[in-house]
């Protein structure tokens, strides 16, 4: 049963080395946008503490966007998407795995530069930690719901914004929750309570959305 979903995985990981470019625009863009609030809201340290958390998740979310339509696009182009789905693996199995590929090319490099842009806006230690937990909680759900918009969307003209019309609604409990982290732990009452429920809804959305995804391939195929 494995096997289908490494051989999708190790594929998936082979073709986003090669297209690193796409990648590299999205860590980017990531980087980017964080450095220019500095330049629009003032140099003042205690005011990019206070917002670096809301600025990083916001940041991350649209980095996350902007790389959603490639999840499927690819192989619907090629059609490799209509022998993936005649094939008899189960569907959910290798969507699981796109996703799973997607998320460690994409929001995995986002993580491991948020220590660094944390500390562009002077956050202190512990707040950097927690910022960095619930980006490693947070980005699963965030790579999961958006590959049910990414599937929802697939083919159609327009696809783009539609697909920010439908995710974006999705994926305002997790920025909230994700930057709440830091404001209750920076607060004092403890960040365990946010922190637990994006893990929570990281492994719902594990559950429930590869199945939504699978059928709204099915649709998208047809």
């Amino acid at each position: 049963m494995l096997g289908p979903f490494i051989a999708v995985l190790r594929r998936d990981l082979l073709l986003a080395w090669r297209g690193r470019a796409d990648v590299l625009v999205t860590i980017g863009f990531f980087v980017v946008v964080a450095c220019l609030f500095p330049f629009g809201v003032g140099a003042e340290p205690n005011q990019l503490r206070e917002i670096a958390p809301g600025i990083l998740w916001v940041d991350a979310l649209l980095a996350t966007l902007l790389s959603l339509h490639r999840l499927f696009a690819q192989d619907h182009a090629d059609g490799s998407l209509e022998q993936l789905l005649l094939s008899p693996e189960p569907t959910v199995l290798w969507v699981s795995a796109k996703v799973l590929a997607y998320w460690l090319t994409t929001s995995l490099p986002l993580v491991i530069a948020a220590p660094g842009l944390g500390l562009l806006f002077d956050m202190e230690q512990g707040s950097l930690k927690v910022l960095c937990l619930s980006l490693l909680l947070g980005t699963p759900m965030l790579s999961l719901l958006g590959a049910v918009g990414a599937a929802l969307t697939l083919g159609l003209r327009g696809g783009g914004m539609l697909l920010a019309l439908l995710v974006l609604p999705l994926f305002v409990p997790v920025l909230i929750f994700g930057a709440g982290a830091v404001d209750a732990y920076l607060g004092g009452s403890g960040s365990d309570a946010h922190l637990l429920l994006l893990a929570g809804g990281s492994l719902a959305a594990l559950v429930l959305a590869p199945w939504a995804c699978a059928a709204a391939l099915r649709i998208a195929a047809e």
